[in-house]
């Protein structure tokens, strides 16, 4: 049975969930970013007639674009969107991947007999999408996810690419070899000096050649060229790292609050992990100074955790020990890594994690109901 893969794409998302919460918005320019010195999140197709696209500084969007709306954006909003995408997503398939709050990739394989032809399930999909949430999604359909999600990109927004069996390299020949998922601008110039262009020229190269220059991402590139993938859709993809970081909106030199919004981040990070039911046994923290120098560093603990309070004395040591420069900070940042699916059974000679663990529960349980502002610790009593 050949299998057809589905990439659905919201157009614009959180834009688009910002027009519906407020309809005046529809017609203007509306940029999604939180702070004066953030990045764009989402800006909406008025908003890109400008220039102004997605990990934008804001300062340069609003140079661009300075009649637009700018708004801080509601997650809570926007997840409770994307749940909602994925429980209609799930009505069709089993096999729902989700990528990001605004994107999933499902496999709609052998579901004809339930739902008819496959195009229009996939066009059936779309309309429910537009009706039930009032946002246009786009969509590409193809025999693998490669090429559905750029199938998915050529038309935006409420786009509906098809690409048939067989024509996978004659669809993506004429492309810039760019819109290759993974073809970052690092690459991009690396094939450029090579005389690639477009998908085409790629797949002239010899796969040899692609290895001796690319070594093991060479052959990945190779059979992307040719519309080659095989990696199929996975209900539940493990997530590999998590974090948070938070760009100040003027330089700090206190070390108080410096380390009052690690440990604010540190809580955030903390409680994903749970919410996944995930442990993790790297940290690392990030420190951007005002003159952009960024540094970086990591512990890996000897036994994964999910417990704020362990994360909360690895991150202000490495801080302390990270911050070599005199430097006012910009940017902080925190992140776990080297994940493990929760293990239930813990320490039987140390007790206090348990106990601890019970604490941040409950706390992630007030803050869900009343918001994260609901409860603070006094260690972030220092936080601007």
């Amino acid at each position: 049975m050949r299998r057809v893969v589905a990439h659905l794409d919201l157009d614009a998302f959180f834009a688009a969930v910002e027009e519906n919460l407020d309809p005046t918005l529809r017609g203007k320019p509306v940029i999604v970013g939180g702070g004066k010195r953030g990045v764009v999140a989402t800006a909406n197709y008025i908003a890109r007639r400008y220039g102004v696209h997605s990990a934008m500084p804001l300062v340069t969007a609003h140079r661009l674009c300075p009649h637009g709306v700018f708004v801080a954006g509601n997650h809570r909003l926007y997840r409770d969107y994307s749940r909602r995408l994925m429980n209609i997503l799930g009505e069709y398939s089993p096999l729902v991947e989700q990528v990001s709050l605004d994107e999933a990739y499902v496999d709609l394989t052998g579901t004809e007999r339930l739902f008819g032809p496959v195009t229009h399930t996939a066009r059936a999909i779309q309309q429910r999408v537009q009706e039930e949430l009032a946002l246009s999604i786009s969509v590409g359909l193809a025999g693998n996810k490669l090429v559905a999600k750029v199938a998915s990109d050529m038309e935006k927004p409420h786009g509906f690419t098809v690409v048939p069996h067989g024509t996978e390299a004659a669809f993506l020949a004429s492309l810039p070899v760019e819109r290759l998922p993974g073809v970052g601008p690092a690459l991009l110039r690396k094939l450029r000096d090579r005389g690639v262009r477009t998908v085409g020229d790629l797949a002239r190269v010899p796969e040899r050649l692609l290895r001796l220059s690319f070594g093991e991402w060479g052959c990945t590139l190779a059979h992307a060229a040719r519309g080659e993938d095989h990696r199929r859709v996975e209900s539940r993809e493990m997530v590999k790292s998590i974090s948070r970081e938070t760009t100040f909106p003027d330089d700090v030199g206190d070390p108080e609050v410096l380390e009052s919004t690690l440990i604010a981040l540190t809580e955030d990070v903390c409680r994903r992990l749970r919410r996944r039911h995930l442990e993790a046994r790297t940290v690392t923290v990030k420190i951007r100074y005002a003159d952009f120098v960024t540094h970086t560093c990591s512990r890996t603990l000897t036994q994964p955790r999910d417990v704020d309070e362990v994360f909360f004395q690895e991150v202000i040591s490495l801080f302390r020990r990270g911050r070599t420069r005199r430097y006012r900070v910009r940017l902080l940042g925190v992140g776990v890594g080297n994940l493990t699916p929760r293990a239930w059974q813990d320490d039987l000679f140390d007790q206090r994690i348990p106990l601890l663990r019970e604490l941040d529960l409950k706390l992630d349980a007030i803050r869900e109901k009343y918001g994260r502002e609901a409860v603070k610790r006094g260690l972030t009593a220092g936080r601007r």
